[in-house]
């Protein structure tokens, strides 16, 4: 089963729309898809609204589940927690918090306000996380993810490192932007070797995590 948390339509700077990403991954054997466009304050109610339409429509007839919901993106660290609560409000099912990835200017403290909040579901690729950030993360059930994609996942390792040894959540997400970017088992392999994680704690990431997030979240697979 693959369960990814972490995508992009052309609400923002993917290529696809929701419903053809949707019907793409549901043809790659997902049974999970988040369809996490990036917003600011002034996007949040028209792309959450769109977006869970989609997600909605291809509910109905294919046997995915599609969960609506925003990646926050660049944001100074004070309004995370705002605009978080307020994307729940609107209705986005799923938070992801675009996290202090070592490719691009994200401001410090970002990873520590988003695992602070109780409206952030998932801090995406954090970068050189730290033991108190993960510690924190575990306590407060915060998923951190391991990223598919090239850049973000130059630090995987040590986030796979620091997450293990102070017991905090791990995902793979492909943070796709096309369909040659979605998830595949093989992929999937690959991320966590490179990590260094073993088969010991496959099942564990890809497939007992996902569905806590998923009871976090309270969805069901269909």
């Amino acid at each position: 089963m693959l369960h990814d948390f972490h995508t992009h339509t052309f609400f923002s700077d993917g290529e696809l729309s929701p419903v053809e990403l949707i019907h793409r991954a549901f043809n790659k054997g997902y049974s999970t898809i988040g369809i996490t466009d990036h917003v600011a304050v002034g996007s949040l109610r028209r792309v959450i609204l769109e977006i869970t339409e989609d997600c909605a429509l291809a509910k109905k007839y294919w046997k995915i589940l599609a969960i609506p919901g925003v990646e926050l993106t660049h944001l100074p660290c004070e309004a995370i927690d705002e605009v978080a609560c307020k994307a729940k409000e609107l209705g986005a099912l799923l938070v992801v918090v675009h996290g202090e990835t070592s490719v691009e200017p994200v401001p410090d403290g970002t990873n520590l306000a988003a695992i602070q909040s109780p409206y952030v579901d998932i801090l995406a690729h954090p970068g050189e996380i730290t033991d108190e950030e993960a510690t924190l993360a575990a306590k407060n059930n915060t998923f951190i993810e391991l990223s598919a994609r090239h850049g973000h996942s130059r630090t995987n390792r040590h986030i796979a490192d620091v997450c293990q040894k102070m017991g905090a959540k791990l995902l793979v997400n492909s943070d796709a932007h096309n369909e040659d970017d979605l998830l595949t088992p093989e992929l999937t392999g690959d991320i966590l070797r490179e990590a260094g994680l073993d088969q010991a704690h496959y099942h564990q990431i890809l497939e007992e995590n996902p569905l806590l997030l998923m009871k976090r979240l309270n969805v069901h697979t269909i």
